[in-house]
């Protein structure tokens, strides 16, 4: 099993020598992903509710630094050669799709094709507003936007009509080296999300899901699946644990139900030295258990 860190563009990870730092020993000490979360703006005095933490609340202050995921990522990967780079998760209605597309298909490109995009539709309705961008049917255009940047990523004159985005005879290079292939995993654990895991991932981001939980979903995932001809089996399943430290009995647990990545919370701002203690500490309690159960 792969262990990844929630660690670019947020936490320690949103100056440029942090991030160097990180990524650098983070590849060294074997994690097998660093993850960017999204958000273009939050909003003081939000309603929302954020999903994935009981108080609905989301975790951090809202004026801590949030780096754009593809400037960060594109960053980090100058300083690394293995470590997979990946969106958790990028939300991809508050983006013009073309324009997405080029972004991600350049940082693959200049990192030799480690890119992951993470997805989301987005929980914030007021960070929808504040960039005047319409929050219902967000799934839907998700699901259009989506299926346009695969074939910007896989044609070389593209054209794609749909309800949200329509373009033809258009040329985008470079392309993802793994083009139209290039992994997309969609987090959520809603029904709505695992049915969008379902009709068009390659893969299901879940977060905050003890193994028990996790069971649940996947049973719901499969059921899904199934229903379209699809195999659970053929997806990366990714998990963000729970709050609690998970025991290396929780590490078997997860690999029996075929999870295949476990991602860590970011950790915040520190020294140089301190950050790598961090970093080796995690990788004592976290990668090298992980690596035993498969």
């Amino acid at each position: 099993m792969k262990v990844g860190l929630i660690s670019i563009g947020i936490g320690a990870g949103t100056d440029a020598d942090s991030i160097k730092t990180i990524a650098t020993n983070a590849e060294r000490l074997g994690f097998a992903t660093l993850w960017a979360p999204e958000h273009v703006v939050l909003i003081e005095g939000y309603k929302s509710r954020y999903p994935y933490a009981p108080s609905g609340e989301v975790m951090g202050r809202l004026d801590s630094p949030l780096l754009d995921p593809w400037v960060g990522l594109g960053f980090a990967a100058a300083f690394t050669k293995h470590v997979r780079l990946a969106t958790g998760v990028c939300l991809v209605p508050e983006h013009n799709p073309l324009a997405l597309a080029k972004a991600i298909a350049t940082v693959d490109h200049l990192s030799g094709g480690r890119v992951v995009v993470g997805i989301g539709i987005g929980w914030l309705e007021e960070e929808f507003k504040a960039m005047g961008i319409a929050w219902e049917r967000r799934a839907d255009r998700t699901r259009d936007y989506v299926a346009a940047m695969r074939r910007l990523w896989g044609d070389d004159v593209s054209a794609f009509s749909g309800e949200f985005a329509s373009f033809k005879n258009v040329r985008s290079f470079p392309k993802p080296v793994k083009g139209d292939k290039l992994p997309v995993v969609v987090g959520g654990n809603t029904n709505p999300a695992l049915r969008r895991v379902a009709e068009y991932g390659d893969g299901w981001f879940g977060l905050n899901l003890t193994p028990e939980q996790t069971a649940e979903r996947l049973g719901k995932l499969r059921g899904l699946l199934n229903a379209r001809g699809r195999k659970l089996e053929d997806l990366e399943i990714i998990i963000g644990p729970a709050s609690h430290q998970p025991t290396p009995d929780d590490f078997r647990k997860y690999h029996e139900l075929g999870v295949r990545e476990l991602v860590l919370p970011p950790f915040g701002r520190r020294s140089e030295a301190d950050m790598i203690k961090r970093l080796e500490e995690i990788a004592r309690r976290w990668v090298e258990p992980a690596a035993t159960v498969g």
